[in-house]
């Protein structure tokens, strides 16, 4: 839009000034012109979203640029001095753009530098020195000023040479939007790299080109049914009750029902990549504060007790009747747990994590070296001995992309455990009695998983949010036939600050489909992983069951009427 309003300017002040833009069409100038203005003009008469409708000025813009680069190159715009103030003009534009983050929308960001931050190299910003470079044209344009008359009164052969280098000389607007673009697009170049062989939006593209792509569906990965990957301990206990469930050696302050009712999700901070914020807090680092919560990960009991007693209702689909949970809230002591050694399976590509599902506030240092405080949560692990005893060899912090406190699956890539490894356990501390600082536990998992395309298939009705439409292209979305919406079976949601968003525009109170489904439909969110990017919150995957199994859907009786354009089926009722 900057760039395009100084073009307008620049080219309307020409016009003034010389009757047409040197090496252009006075006609057609005109009309692009006028035709840039009267969208201004009509753009106002727009209630909502005006950067949603910027759009349109994708090829208005490119139209204006050209005229702008043709009337400031040197062969039309012979003063030094003007074309150095153009140039400045151009800088300084670049200098305010730079100042913001090179964010992408949703998936389109992985991998690519200074997503979430202005670009910089070595702590020196972008803006910085193309602001830098604005006051040197300034000051170039300055001493043209002081210097052009003097060379207008040059010998013969420096007039030539004068003309020479103006022809050769490019326009500053041409090498600006020639930099920018090579700035994009070795950005995404530099993501599809880093990011290998996780997805990437490069390599989305390119797989596309031969054929074999189903977008992020071929690279997220699934745990159809937890259950099956819950794995066993070395030493079966006969007393299940309590930490007895765990073969636990230690357990102080951890119980079957130590688990919060309400495990509503923290605010996060959001700075780029979302679409809308829902929440208009926002904190002193200019970023927006938004909560996210999964479907049956918000807490709860049940009225039957589970495998040890609890009867705290469990996340993910994972049987209580099967799964023990132990948790450290309410305990009035510094609270630990060292749970029995389970056995390790035999790896397998299938089988890339272990994977734990557990509540509450855990520590947790990411990538970027960010600490997250909270209970320490370790896994740990052994070989086997011939006598039956377990060697520790060494712990792993796992993965957690949260959000706290609400349950979530911790994640260990199992190349990071060593090749003879054979047998893990858990190793938890809680020594923070406060209230709200507490963690839970269930026993670890090594599942093997299948990818979205596969268990969601390309058949199936797919609620899929707006955000996500164009990542998956090989799902089926829902269809609406004569005003009768056909029902999901499936429900797929960006990040979680991006879900935020979709959630606010799909819900009951805009009239959404989120009104219905809850409705008719119970939803559960499966464990997901994105492939090779363990610690990425790609989005969600949830599965509907409907509330009444045995309803069937609506059948419809359609008939075909032939109306004037000024039949009218009376006025609108309103209900007060």
């Amino acid at each position: 839009m900057f760039v395009m309003i100084v073009g307008l300017v620049f080219c309307v002040m020409m016009i003034l000034r010389k009757g047409r833009i040197p090496g252009t069409a006075i006609g057609p100038s005109r009309r692009i012109l006028g035709i840039v203005f009267a969208s201004l003009l009509l753009m106002q008469f727009t209630p909502t979203k005006w950067t949603h409708h910027f759009g349109v000025y994708a090829g208005l813009a490119a139209t204006v640029a050209v005229l702008a680069a043709v009337g400031v190159s040197a062969s039309s715009m012979r003063s030094k001095r003007n074309r150095a103030l153009f140039a400045a003009g151009i800088l300084f534009i670049l200098a305010v753009a730079f100042t913001s983050s090179n964010g992408w929308w949703y998936v389109s960001s992985y991998g690519v530098p200074w997503w979430d931050k202005p670009p910089s190299i070595a702590g020196k910003g972008f803006s910085t020195g193309f602001l830098g470079l604005t006051i040197l044209a300034l000051l170039l344009a300055a001493w043209y000023h002081v210097m052009e008359p003097r060379e207008r009164n040059g010998t013969e052969d420096s007039v030539k040479k004068t003309r020479r280098l103006r022809l050769l000389a490019p326009s500053p607007l041409t090498i600006a939007a020639g930099a920018v673009v090579l700035f994009e697009v070795l950005s995404l170049l530099k993501g599809a790299v880093a990011q290998y062989p996780a997805y990437s939006i490069g390599k989305s593209n390119i797989e596309s080109v031969f054929g074999g792509s189903c977008g992020l569906a071929g690279e997220v990965l699934v745990e159809s049914d937890p259950n099956t990957g819950v794995l066993q301990l070395v030493d079966r206990p006969t007393d299940l009750a309590g930490a007895g469930a765990f073969g636990a050696s230690e357990s102080t302050g951890f119980s079957p029902d130590g688990v919060a009712g309400d495990l509503t999700a923290d605010a996060e901070d959001s700075t780029a990549g979302s679409a809308n914020s829902l929440d208009t807090t926002t904190s002193q680092s200019g970023t927006t504060s938004t909560p996210g919560t999964g479907s049956g990960t918000a807490g709860g009991s049940q009225s039957t007790s589970g495998v040890n007693g609890s009867n705290v209702a469990l996340p993910f689909g994972l049987d209580p009747a099967k799964t023990p949970v132990l948790g450290s809230y309410g305990a009035p002591q510094n609270a630990s747990l060292t749970t029995g050694w389970y056995s390790l399976p035999e790896r397998n590509d299938a089988a890339p994590l272990l994977t734990v599902a557990a509540a509450g506030r855990i520590r947790y240092v990411n990538s970027d070296g960010i600490v997250t405080p909270g209970a320490v949560l370790q896994v740990e692990y052994g070989k086997k001995q011939a006598d039956g005893s377990v060697d520790a060899l060494g712990r792993v912090d796992p993965i957690d992309i949260g959000p706290s406190p609400s349950w979530r699956n911790l994640r260990v890539p199992m190349d990071q455990l060593p090749a003879d490894a054979d047998t893990v356990r858990l190793v938890a501390s809680d020594t923070d009695i406060s209230a709200d600082q507490w963690l839970a536990v269930t026993p670890p998992r090594v599942p093997t998983m299948r990818t979205l395309q596969d268990v969601v298939g390309s058949t199936d009705p797919v609620l899929m949010d707006w955000a996500v439409g164009l990542a998956f292209p090989c799902q089926r979305p829902v269809d609406h036939l004569y005003g009768v919406a056909e029902i999901p079976e499936w429900r797929i949601l960006p990040d979680r600050i991006g879900a935020e968003s979709t959630n606010a525009w799909q819900d009951h109170y805009g009239g959404g489909p989120l009104g219905w489904t809850s409705e008719l439909l119970s939803a559960r969110a499966l464990p997901t992983y994105l492939d090779n990017d363990w610690d990425r919150d790609w989005g969600s995957l949830e599965q509907y069951t409907p509330l009444d199994p045995d309803a069937v859907p609506a059948q419809m009786n359609v008939t075909t009427e032939t109306r004037s354009g000024t039949w009218t089926p009376g006025p609108i009722r309103y209900q007060s």
